[in-house]
């Protein structure tokens, strides 16, 4: 993998839908000049073009299946070499399970700075995902289906969670706090990441 990924800062920024994690990805990488890559949006954007391989992963999202880490990991990776005079990258919504948190380290040859997780409970995520589907930002957002996205977040995320604290790079933000209260947190850790970084080199 070339050296710019292994200099690069790398930030993951992790959590349920409806965790704010989206909104303070895209404010974080306006401040700090990092580059976002929202995997999610990736994906949808790759599922768009006319190629088997997009049509394969197109049928999987319509499913609300998991797409394949392998697919994932090359989408991001081509992603970020790509990106050009950035500091570094905020990668919001990945790694989604332990496979791709695994295969990351193993095709990057490295782990991220750190992983931001924001904490929020299951109600007040329901809450503001419904609150999205009746202005229009979403589709098929009834209460049921939402739960059902929670409890798959969970279940997969969980060993997700457990990896990185292992490895004393899990950061938990609590994503119920007003919106600029958990920004300053976040970025707070930031600057940490940063100056470590800078000390290193």
């Amino acid at each position: 993998m070339p050296e710019k990924l292994k200099d690069s800062i790398i930030i993951f920024m992790i959590g349920g839908p409806g965790s704010g994690k989206d909104v303070q990805s895209i404010r974080l990488a306006s401040k700090y000049d990092f580059s976002h890559v929202a995997i999610g949006e990736l994906l949808w954007e790759e599922a768009s073009r006319n190629t088997s391989k997009s049509k394969a992963i197109r049928d999987i999202l319509m499913k609300g299946a998991l797409v394949p880490s392998g697919y994932v990991l090359e989408l991001l990776t081509d992603k970020m070499l790509k990106a050009e005079n950035v500091k570094g990258f905020f990668i919001e919504g990945f790694p989604r399970e332990i496979n791709q948190a695994r295969l990351f380290e193993e095709v990057v040859g490295r782990l991220p700075n750190i992983v931001i997780v924001f904490d929020c409970s299951t109600e007040t995520m329901i809450q503001r995902l419904m609150i999205r589907s009746q202005l229009g930002q979403r589709v098929n957002n009834n209460e049921k289906t939402i739960r059902q996205q929670l409890e798959t977040h969970y279940t997969l995320c969980d060993p997700v969670l457990t990896y990185y604290l292992q490895r004393s790079i899990l950061r938990n933000i609590l994503g119920e706090e007003p919106p600029e209260v958990v920004f300053a947190k976040c970025c707070s850790v930031v600057d940490d990441v940063i100056k470590a970084a800078t000390s290193v080199v």
